[in-house]
């Protein structure tokens, strides 16, 4: 009777599968005529069917353009065969149909987990990516494949650089496969030459099967673009006492003079340098600078030294200098320098123990530096990056008591655009910490705070007093973090207008006990960025420090 039973369940068992694979077999056929209808109805069956009819039935609907029933036919074939990364392009296909890229790039992505060597997937999530106007990330997919191949690469407008130079700075060129290593490379170029105030690069298909590639560069010759931008240039300063007399591209070589002079009462500065490709190289870049200060300082609530309160402190001091820096490759840039600089204060009184006296000595320095810019994480698909700086420099200041010193920096800087395209959105991240190791003047101290010659900002504590310096945090050791969320709410053909708020926070520190911020800090606000024409933002915030309740509005202009 047993074996009776099992000869039954045998047959019925092989049965059923004579008869799946013959309505596959007529279900396929019929889908391969073009028979969509008939491909449907002998396709679709009972819930526990073979996912591939689920396969077939999907395909049909989808000819049909009856998207919701496809998709749903492609889930039913994801549940019952998860590792087929067939469903998964198709319901990526439908989803590009109806023009949902976040979820086809989903699907594409868990395809080619499934498959990695799957072209198809590839080539469609390159394409979508293009669409949408990431280039970098349709490179990172197109590239396996040895696309896209260039038919040309042209400059829009035309330029006036010099062809040597124009050459050099592009890491690619027609009939050559575009990389992703050459698109970052180039960008790494065209900024190291520092005459392009912005970018944009194009790639259109053409009929041959290649891309046409252009470059679009807003360059910067004489006072600027034109006269009006210059002369905005040049005044964008006033508000604080400043202007910024500039010439760019001289010879059309890519020679940058960029000079400052602030006739502020309380800090006086002149600042010049000129930068220049090293032996045409757009690779390296030589600048030499001079840089001279008069300003008063006012030290009452940041010094804690036990003499008469330093309100009415003096420092001049000039430097000259050069730098070279080099972009290495598309993920190492860095820089070498080396400064001599001359100090003297003035208005000091009662302040003479060794301690204290080091940080008002007088004394000419030489230092030299080493700064290298790494970036360590890419997503281009997620539009994020992750940078990395280290520097260290060492020097010695020429005075008794005072001697040789170094410091060491470093910062990781995260930035993100959360949608697919465009900066409506934009968040930054970064935190930075550093010390010196010796005896160091007022000047080499690091300060927390927003001041216009400072970059190390806590922005709900005021760099100044009543126009003088000192007001922020000062010490040899110092950590800052920095957060910040940017929306655009206007823009328009010639200023677009950011608001967020941010977060920061921060310590500093002196080993003496006569500078510092005694505990962290913590400071949020709101900030918003004005960028007028391609070269200038206008940076207004207000700040609130949650310890202490000051509060600090300031605003400048970033060049």
């Amino acid at each position: 009777m047993i074996f009776t039973l099992l000869a039954v369940l045998t047959l019925g068992s092989s049965a059923f599968a004579q008869d799946h694979q013959a309505r596959l077999g007529e279900a396929q056929n019929a889908f391969d005529a073009g028979r969509w209808d008939e491909a449907l109805r002998l396709a679709q069956g009972p819930a526990d069917q073979s996912p591939d009819l689920d396969f077939v039935a999907g395909l049909a609907l989808a000819r049909m353009e009856k998207w919701s029933a496809a998709r749903l036919a492609f889930e039913a074939g994801v549940q019952k065969a998860p590792n087929d990364s067939r469903f998964r392009v198709e319901l990526a296909g439908i989803a590009y149909k109806q023009k949902d890229f976040r979820t086809a790039k989903d699907n594409l992505h868990r395809a080619l987990r499934l498959n990695p060597q799957d072209a198809y997937s590839r080539e469609f999530l390159a394409t979508i990516y293009f669409l949408e106007g990431n280039l970098e990330a349709a490179l990172k997919y197109w590239n396996p494949e040895d696309k896209p191949r260039l038919g040309s690469v042209a400059f829009a407008p035309s330029l006036q650089l010099k062809e040597s130079l124009r050459s050099r700075a592009l890491a690619f060129n027609a009939p050559q496969i575009l990389t992703g290593d050459a698109l970052l490379a180039t960008q790494s170029r065209l900024d190291n030459l520092g005459v392009f105030s912005n970018r944009r690069i194009e790639l259109t298909p053409s009929e041959s099967g290649n891309y046409d590639l252009t470059l679009h560069l807003a360059e910067r010759n004489g006072w600027g673009d034109s006269k009006v931008e210059g002369i905005v240039s040049l005044l964008s300063g006033l508000p604080y006492a400043t202007i910024y007399p500039e010439l760019y591209n001289l010879g059309r070589a890519a020679v940058n003079l960029t000079s400052l002079a602030r006739w502020d009462p309380e800090k006086r500065r002149v600042s010049l340098a000129l930068s220049l490709p090293l032996y045409g190289d757009p690779r390296l870049r030589l600048r030499l600078y001079a840089d001279a200060r008069n300003e008063n300082w006012n030290l009452e609530q940041t010094f804690f030294g036990a003499g008469t309160p330093l309100t009415d402190l003096n420092m001049r001091r000039a430097a000259v200098g050069a730098e070279l820096r080099s972009a290495v490759n598309d993920r190492w840039s860095g820089s070498v320098g080396v400064e001599i600089a001359d100090r003297n204060f003035r208005n000091l009184s009662g302040h003479t123990s060794p301690a204290e006296r080091a940080f008002f000595s007088g004394a000419t320095s030489v230092a030299e530096w080493l700064r290298v810019v790494r970036t360590l994480v890419r997503v281009p698909e997620r539009r994020f990056t992750l940078d990395s700086l280290a520097e260290a420099k060492a020097g010695r200041e020429f005075r008794d008591g005072l001697g040789s010193f170094a410091t060491l920096r470093g910062s990781l800087r995260a930035h993100w655009f959360p949608r697919a395209k465009g900066d409506d959105y934009e968040m930054q991240a970064q935190i930075e910490a550093g010390a010196t190791a010796g005896k160091a003047t007022l000047d080499e101290l690091f300060e927390l705070g927003v001041e216009r010659d400072n970059d190390l900002w806590l922005r709900g504590h005021a760099g100044t007093f009543d126009g003088r310096k000192g007001a922020a945090p000062l010490g040899r050791r110092f950590f800052l973090a920095n957060g910040e969320l940017d929306k655009n709410i206007y823009q328009n053909g010639f200023f677009t207008v950011k608001l967020g708020p941010f977060l920061d926070n921060g310590a500093v520190a002196d080993s003496s006990g006569l500078f510092g911020s005694l505990r962290w800090l913590w400071d949020t606000g709101a900030q918003c960025k004005v960028r007028v024409s391609r070269n200038l933002t206008i940076v207004l915030s207000y700040g609130r420090a949650l310890r202490g309740r000051r509060n600090a509005f300031y605003g400048t202009v970033l060049r």
